[in-house]
């Protein structure tokens, strides 16, 4: 008998299965983090630089600077450049330049 007794005990302790799956889910619910911040951060971003799946590749074009341009060409010069010079293509350059000067290693 004292086997049913404890055995009853044990029982009042434990929840029901029904309230116990509604304790779990409860609990579910409150580890669940929404980083709103980062949602909002890359809704931004989006809008900023645009949706990448709907932007056309672009063509690589050919280097606005002639591949004989010196750095001191671009210093003498008081002239604009007739299009501007992307800067990746402008830190090619420069980091071309300061390799030969031994400026960048």
């Amino acid at each position: 008998m004292e086997t049913n007794g404890s055995n009853s005990n044990f029982q009042e302790k434990q929840p029901s299965d029904a309230s116990n799956i509604v304790g779990r889910e409860k609990r579910t619910e409150k580890e669940v983090f929404i980083n709103h911040a980062e949602i909002a951060w890359h809704e931004r971003r989006r809008e900023w630089v645009g949706d990448e799946s709907q932007k056309s590749r672009r063509v690589p074009r050919e280097p606005i600077m002639s591949w004989t341009t010196t750095y001191e060409d671009l210093l003498l010069s008081t002239e604009p450049f007739q299009e501007s010079i992307p800067l990746a293509e402008m830190v090619d350059f420069l980091v071309d330049i300061w390799h030969e000067e031994g400026l960048y290693d």
